[in-house]
């Protein structure tokens, strides 16, 4: 049981191991662990890298009995971590499981909301991992679903529970660096390859399930597992993977993160090849809120991420606040700011205080137990894939859109409110899975 002296002890140690101020890390609350007895049964769906890696972290506060996947290959690796959990291919007999009271969705973007509406609806609270939605149209779907069946839904934008962006989000609400102006987000670039070549799905893999609600095409290996994010049909490139973090984090700082922006500009930066990804890789985004603030998200060049490139001011993807009084940056692992006292000098006490979570996961299993929402809960995830999407639909389109963030339409504009939902292809219904 950590104590709060053995913490603050802690708090010592990394303060001086990382750029985050001891008085920081001294208000942050020590989290508790479950007791071994209270362990709630959890189902994976979704058994790739990030799903297994997201169990593996759930299966500290729980036990997992069911792994799902459409691929025999990524459930025999579920198996070689959890061999006693029952195997399924179809999610829907997962969800006729009474004992399972949590599912963790680690599968690919177009099947976050089937899976998660599923889950919802037979009474199991959902771990989704981010972007939450394919459309903007499914996280209305989702938020209702949330609300109509009093079940939590947790989004995987860990970086809520990150001290570095909390930090720089309160500092930034509560006027550090002046009246907020402006927030730049990078994104890593997209891939930009093809065209590629169809050929017969592996034996052991569900092409037809996979596919899901989306169009039916021939099979192309690119198409699935790690590379699927760089097609449109099933995700919307680097602009709805990484930005789900980190415009996510622009949004927590503006103080929108329930509303959002106003109206949407994008442009590519290059262009896509003819039969290969159908997301472009390279873009500007700029984006106008009410209150005056702007916000660009533009990607990085292709071969300046994954930690190989520059500072605050250019290319290392992350999110930086601009004010009248100066900047803060922030990315994983570094925060920096234009005066350092910025990030050394403590809050007031009536000070403007955000939600907080050291442990994404640990919220999850949290909320569970006291029925509070957790720290990325549906609307939030709804509100930051949002962010996105407009990004996209403006890409796509290849024109400035304003869009009412209340109505959760485009203003006086049929041709762009038709891209805020995608028909299914049946026999797949959002009301009826």
């Amino acid at each position: 049981m950590t104590t709060r002296r053995s913490f603050l002890k802690t708090a010592a140690v990394v303060a001086a191991a990382t750029s985050l101020p001891r008085w920081y890390l001294e208000e942050l609350t020590v989290t508790t662990a479950h007791a071994a007895d209270d362990q709630p049964a959890i189902a994976l769906v979704g058994c790739g890298g990030m799903g297994r890696g997201d169990a593996k972290n759930a299966s500290r506060f729980g036990r997992v009995v069911a792994v799902c996947d459409v691929d025999d290959k990524q459930i025999a690796e579920a198996k070689k971590l959890w061999p006693d959990a029952e195997a399924y291919k179809d999610f829907r007999k997962v969800m006729d499981r009474q004992d399972i009271q949590a599912v963790v969705c680690g599968t690919v973007d177009h099947w976050h909301t089937l899976v998660s509406l599923a889950a919802l609806r037979s009474k199991k609270d959902v771990y989704c991992e981010k972007p939450l939605t394919l459309t903007i149209a499914e996280g209305q779907h989702l938020v209702k679903a949330v609300r109509d069946t009093g079940r939590l839904l947790q989004t995987g934008s860990q970086q809520r529970s990150d001290k570095n962006f909390r930090l720089a989000c309160e500092l930034v609400r509560n006027g550090r660096i002046g009246k907020l102006k402006h927030v730049s987000v990078w994104l890593p670039s997209g891939r930009r390859e093809g065209p590629f070549k169809t050929s017969t799905p592996p034996a052991g893999f569900d092409w037809n399930l996979w596919q899901g609600p989306t169009p039916d095409v021939e099979y192309v290996p690119e198409r699935t597992h790690v590379t699927f994010r760089y097609w449109w049909e099933y995700s919307g490139g680097t602009m709805t993977d990484w930005g789900a973090h980190h415009n996510d984090i622009a949004l927590w700082g503006i103080g929108a993160e329930r509303s959002g922006p106003v109206s949407v500009e994008a442009k590519p930066k290059i262009e896509m090849i003819p039969g290969g990804f159908s997301a472009l890789s390279e873009y500007a985004v700029e984006y106008t809120y009410a209150n005056g603030v702007t916000h660009s998200s533009h990607s990085t060049p292709a071969n300046a991420w994954n930690g190989a490139v520059l500072d605050a001011k250019g290319q290392q993807h992350g999110v930086k606040f601009e004010g009248s009084d100066g900047w803060i940056w922030v990315t994983r692992g570094k925060i920096e700011a234009s005066d350092p006292e910025m990030l050394v000098t403590p809050l007031p006490s009536n000070a403007i205080r955000l939600a907080e979570s050291n442990d994404h996961m640990g919220n999850f299993f949290d909320s569970i137990k006291s029925r509070n929402p957790p720290i990325c809960e549906a609307e939030i995830g709804h509100r930051s894939a949002t962010v996105c999407h407009l990004g996209v639909i403006s890409l796509r389109l290849g024109r400035k859109l304003q869009w009412n963030p209340q109505a959760e339409q485009f203003v006086n504009d049929v041709e762009a409110n038709r891209w805020l939902t995608r028909e299914l292809r049946k026999p797949w219904s959002y009301d009826t899975v």
